[in-house]
């Protein structure tokens, strides 16, 4: 009788289990995968569009440093260059005639300095000669103040003769310079964008041999109105959008303080920090500045992603614990990537950024990949 009763229970035992394990199973397949983003707070101000211009922090005529006729370019316009390559040739045929004449001057000005130094030596053994006679008969007051001059003399000659040595170094050194001049060497990294002169031309000193434009040093400067300028300071960020439809962070690196009386604008200068762009950048490129018209306050802001538009209402799905809640939120401005949350979270709280288009109020989710 026992026995009967033991098979059915043992049976019954092994659907149950079966049926918790199916309903364990299927509520871990209910859990969607998704990724969430945390509501931050940050600061936020109301701005103006200023239009500005790219400008090269190093950008201007390469000159000619010597006298001479262009014998040969070295880089077309266009071309990139590094600082201190060769661009330009200068010829230097009288200039290193020039200089061979100067070390042949120099050589003979140190040969004549080693044999001047040779004859004081001379005249300086004589005086000690004419020293260890002051004891004896032999000698000579007379000679003694004769070889005392001719070592002073001597001396003397010496500091002539390695005078004018310097001198001649000084001519050869200069000679050597102008020779190196006569290659003009780009002073920083850039690019060609005008030739001045061409092969043959004969240029003078500060004459100018080509143009160039740095362009990895790239600065924004807009004039933006007196009125404007109180919501900008040095260190400040804001947005710039280029005229490929890119926007761009950047910096307030300066606002100089000289304003034009016309249009009562001050140049501000900003630091960008470019990412992606559509088009190469360009010097005198046009850029929008998103000026601030106030000092910016404190609002919080949730990832545009997390935003889903339902029957003219903003949602988005709010983690707690393991289930995502919908909420209904109030938006303000865009902030880049990020939106202002006038109402409906609060900051700390993970919203879903990947995953919440098919995700149902009070769904299980499981968050994976990268989250803030």
């Amino acid at each position: 009788m026992q026995r009967r009763h033991i098979v059915p229970l043992m049976l019954a035992l092994a659907a149950g289990a079966t049926a918790c394990l199916f309903v364990t199973t299927s509520r871990a397949q209910q859990a969607s995968l998704v990724r969430v983003d945390r509501v931050i707070s940050e600061p936020l101000s109301q701005t103006v569009p200023v239009i500005g211009r790219l400008v090269a922090r190093q950008a201007g005529v390469v000159a000619a440093r010597i006298n001479g006729p262009v014998e040969d370019f070295m880089v077309d316009v266009g071309d990139r260059v590094q600082h201190d390559q060769v661009i330009a040739l200068l010829n230097t045929d009288s200039l290193e005639a020039r200089r061979d004449l100067a070390a042949g001057q120099l050589a003979e000005k140190q040969a004549e300095l080693s044999t001047i130094r040779a004859e004081a030596k001379l005249a300086g053994q004589e005086l000690t000669r004419l020293e260890a006679l002051k004891a004896s008969a032999a000698f000579s007051q007379a000679r003694f103040d004769d070889v005392q001059q001719n070592v002073a003399i001597a001396a003397a000659k010496v500091r002539q003769a390695q005078s004018a040595v310097t001198s001649a170094e000084a001519e050869l050194r200069l000679y050597e310079i102008n020779v190196f001049d006569a290659a003009v060497r780009a002073p920083y990294d850039g690019v060609v964008t005008q030739r001045m002169t061409e092969t043959g031309a004969y240029v003078r000193i500060g004459d100018p041999v080509i143009y160039m434009i740095a362009d990895g040093s790239l600065e924004i400067e807009a004039d933006v109105p007196f009125e404007r300028l109180s919501g900008l300071r040095p260190g400040l960020k804001v947005w710039a959008a280029l005229d490929d439809g890119t926007r761009h962070q950047a910096t307030v690196r300066a606002v100089v303080p000289s304003e034009n009386p016309l249009t009562r604008t001050r140049a501000v200068r900003l630091a960008p920090l470019f990412g992606v762009t559509h088009k190469p950048l360009a010097n005198a490129q046009s850029v929008t500045v998103e000026v601030p018209v106030s000092a910016p306050r404190q609002v919080l802001t949730v990832h545009k992603d997390a935003v889903i538009k339902r029957q003219n209402q903003s949602i988005v799905y709010v983690v707690v614990e393991d289930t995502a809640e919908l909420r209904p939120v109030e938006l303000g401005q865009a902030l880049g990537a990020r939106l202002e949350v006038k109402s409906g979270l609060v900051e700390g709280e993970m919203v879903v950024i990947r995953g919440n288009e098919r995700l149902q109020p009070n769904t299980k989710v499981r968050i994976g990949g990268d989250s803030s």
